[in-house]
């Protein structure tokens, strides 16, 4: 559906929800309401395109718990290749060997960067610290802001409908 088709059912709507509001003034709303229904394809078609998407939540849902089975699977994978290096690492290790030469691989153990251990952050010079750019705290300014105080530089826009499909 194209947002061109949904316009022009939108306009058919209103123009038929006034001409049957001019023909019977003396109906009450529910009235010209449920008449509106019957004769507008406007409503059964904005239904449809509920229950779509209601479908597709549904695909994205199970797709979501599909992703995340998935990714606990691909960290038990590597967490049981990590296990395997420092396995075999360690065996290399105890035994002595510096290098394992096979068909498919070679494997060798060397030495591996130096990591940094930081004893007491008091004692390090300056130089070697890097300033932050301040970051703004938006939560704590909506807050703030909602709160009624006037905050230069920030207002609350105006609120949006928001359509709300609850299903049974």
């Amino acid at each position: 559906m194209n947002g061109q088709y949904l316009q022009q059912l939108v306009d058919r709507h209103k123009a038929l929800a006034l001409a049957i509001a001019r023909e019977f003034p003396e109906a009450d709303e529910e009235t010209l309401l449920d008449t509106l229904e019957g004769a507008s394809d406007l409503p059964p078609l904005l239904a449809a395109v509920l229950r779509s998407r209601i479908e597709d939540l549904g695909l994205a849902e199970a797709l979501r718990q599909r992703l995340e089975t998935m990714r606990a699977r691909l960290e038990r994978i590597e967490s049981r290749a990590e296990q395997k290096r420092v396995l075999v690492a360690t065996a290399m290790q105890e035994a002595g060997l510096k290098k394992l030469v096979e068909p498919e691989f070679t494997a060798s153990l060397r030495p591996g960067p130096s990591k940094l251990i930081v004893i007491d952050e008091t004692l390090i010079p300056e130089e070697f610290w890097r300033p932050q750019p301040p970051r703004l705290d938006r939560q704590f300014l909506m807050a703030t802001v909602k709160a009624g105080r006037p905050i230069p530089g920030a207002e609350l826009a105006n609120s949006e409908l928001i359509l709300s499909v609850r299903s049974r």
